[in-house]
């Protein structure tokens, strides 16, 4: 089954991003994932940087696109000894499509090293090896105290992951081994968190991206431990969104729920800066983005380890695809749970054989079902939804849809939009655009960015709520974007009803209150393991 094309418009806009989220991202989404924690994605956000630039979205690092990929889900900080490291056996990767067509044109490979050293203390005359991954006070790259140093590989990909042409990138200064910083051990190891902060910046390295137009082939790259920045409250959501009704149809709980949602916990972030015209292809300025994990296809386990860290097994054989991400909660709350793991295993160009459950979505019903009992109260009831699919397989007309598009899920982003101030983002991304008639449309679904509210954004669009930003409050009709010329709506223009309580809804946890940076790498200092 192939995808067909569709019209595109703001009511799927916001239906896109429905599809792409729905309440938690993508964390332990799928059966085999959760066997492998190390390789499992859980966010995917790509946005033109917006660190120091001035109110039109001019200067500063403007001129670039910043790719977060974060990895290991629900990592408590208190997780010692050894706390969580990336996987040397896997491959991490960040996937760019530059000319729409739904295969990757730029992969950027991660491979992780892990080296003991060993230190020992003078027990009754014999050397013996510590147990812990440090033995002080840690406040520097590669610092003495370090029990254990994790460092990395970057490789650029041009064409076919597999096949295509392999470069290496190193850092501005010739070499090719980066360092990341230990985890957040705790505040008697590494500091309060300004400490923390001085310290994980180090390890924010100066790259040169080879093949990218002189002048700009300069980038910056950084791999550590970051708070979770994703906001939803887990278990009340999976406990059949365990909540009155009243608490996510009334807009004075917005944030009701925000002392149960996931800051407390960590998550580890491989973060990439690339100069927009080094991901672009011609006169083409909207990409595509996802991340994917592979591990090796056999497995041997010792019996009998030697000493040393990590080897108890042997691998080998080809890579095979074990996680993928690119809009949030694709997986999670969309995809059923029979095909959860083939689509981990999946990649863009493959994406027909989950059409049903973007055109007829559960989440509608079961939200209407779980919240009153009736499988129809909260539903539109056109089938099939086009207005998801539109956005869920091309992009925006007008916004982040490329001029020759092969339908696919990914996150896309127009390069040439402008980025937004932090503190002028609008959490509701172009929804929120929408409602205010303001200009950001820097935002989710055209990318995401760390502050993009996905969870009350994919409720509204899921709930067919989207046209009502535009006034019509009883059908469907075409309506323009505000702010973008030439966008325009693909509202039905039939008398399919929309269900009031659409654009009321969300999810009691306000994704705008969470702490970020305003700089590269924006995702915030992760929490300590213990305080002082």
């Amino acid at each position: 089954m192939r995808f067909k094309r569709f019209s595109l418009g703001i009511l799927a806009a916001a239906a896109a991003c429905s599809v792409g989220i729905s309440f938690a991202s993508s964390h332990r989404e799928a059966p085999f994932i959760t066997t492998s924690p190390k390789v499992d994605g859980t966010d995917f956000y790509m946005f033109r940087s917006y660190e120091g630039i001035a109110a039109d979205g001019s200067g500063g690092r403007s001129d670039y696109v910043t790719l977060l990929a974060n990895y290991q889900p629900l990592q408590d900080a208190y997780g010692g000894p050894n706390y969580f490291s990336l996987d040397p056996n896997a491959l991490y990767e960040i996937h760019v499509d530059s000319d729409g067509d739904a295969k990757e044109d730029m992969t950027f490979q991660f491979r992780f090293k892990n080296k003991l050293n060993s230190i020992p203390l003078m027990i009754g005359g014999k050397s013996i090896a510590i147990p812990l991954i440090q033995a002080g006070a840690v406040a520097n790259v590669n610092d003495g105290n370090l029990n254990l140093n994790e460092t990395y590989s970057l490789t650029l990909v041009r064409g076919a992951r597999r096949k295509g042409t392999i470069e290496t990138v190193g850092k501005s200064s010739g070499a090719t081994t980066f360092e990341k910083p230990v985890d957040y051990i705790g505040e008697k190891t590494l500091g309060n968190a300004s400490a923390y902060a001085t310290y994980a910046n180090k390890h924010i390295h100066e790259i040169k991206v080879p093949g990218c137009p002189a002048g700009k082939n300069v980038g910056r790259v950084f791999v550590g431990q970051r708070q979770d920045g994703f906001a939803v409250n887990l278990g009340t959501i999976f406990d059949l969104v365990n909540a009155p009704l009243a608490v996510i149809t009334n807009p004075a709980n917005i944030a009701a729920a925000q002392a149960n949602s996931i800051q407390n916990k960590n998550v580890t972030t491989l973060a990439l800066e690339i100069h927009k015209d080094c991901l672009t292809a011609g006169s083409e300025t909207v990409i595509g983005g996802w991340t994917t994990a592979s591990m090796r296809q056999g497995r041997l386990l010792s019996g009998a380890p030697a000493s040393g860290h990590q080897t108890t097994d042997k691998t080998g054989g080809a890579w095979v695809q074990v996680s993928r991400l690119g809009q949030p909660l694709i997986n999670e709350v969309v995809i059923g749970l029979k095909d959860k793991d083939k689509f981990n295993s999946s990649r863009p160009s493959g994406d027909g054989q989950f059409l049903d459950y973007v055109t007829n979505p559960t989440l509608p019903a079961l939200l209407g079902l779980v919240l009153t009992g009736d499988p129809a109260a909260l539903a539109p009831t056109n089938f099939p939804r086009t207005d998801l699919a539109t956005v869920f397989l091309t992009g925006i007309t007008g916004v982040n849809k490329p001029a020759n598009v092969t339908a696919s899920e990914m996150l896309r982003l127009n390069t040439a939009l402008p980025p937004r101030q932090f503190a002028d983002q609008n959490r509701l991304g172009i929804v929120g655009n929408i409602l205010a008639g303001g200009s950001d449309n820097a935002g989710f679904p055209n990318g995401r960015r760390p502050k993009d509210d996905v969870v009350d954004i994919a409720l509204v669009a899921m709930l067919g709520g989207l046209c009502m930003a535009n006034g019509d409050n009883d059908t469907y009709k075409f309506n323009s974007i505000p702010g973008v010329p030439g966008a325009t709506s693909a509202c039905k223009p039939s008398s399919v009803p929309i269900k009031e309580t659409s654009f009321k809804v969300h999810d009691a946890v306000d994704q705008a209150i969470v702490p970020f940076l305003t700089s590269f790498p924006y995702l915030n200092t992760p929490n300590p393991g213990a305080r002082n």
